[in-house]
Order: C-alpha cells, then structure tokens, then sequence
C-alpha cells in the first residue's frame, strides 16, 4: 500500500512539470502540435485532436540545408 501510495504522489507531482520534451511532434518532429501557433511559428499541418502542427520560421539566410 505504501508503494502504490508513493507511486501515486510521484505522478501527480511530476504530472505540472510536463516539458516540450513530452509534447506531439509533427512534420518530420520538427514542428510542434498546439493550440494556437506563436508570432515566430507558422502553420505547416493539422494534427489530432483539432490541433495545429507549428513550425519555427527561419531566416532566408539561415536555411537548415546548408
């Protein structure tokens, strides 16, 4: 009983402490799946769940191909 009891507190604590890490992943794990995307982000796809996939926005002179 103490086992599931610590097991329980552990999970509920750890539950807020969720980081991008953990988040959806989408267009080839480069975007991100929220519910809104950011100034700096743009819509590249849908995912589930009536979210949005959002991409980081690059500078033309900092391609990622280079």
């Amino acid at each position: 009983m103490r086992t599931f009891l610590f097991l329980f507190v552990v999970l509920f604590l750890l539950a807020p402490a969720r980081n991008a890490f953990f988040d959806e992943k989408c267009f080839k794990l480069n975007g991100r799946c929220v519910n809104s995307c950011r100034k700096n982000e743009e819509l590249v796809a849908l995912c589930q769940k009536s979210l949005k996939c959002c991409l980081m926005l690059q500078p033309c002179w900092k391609s990622k191909d280079d």
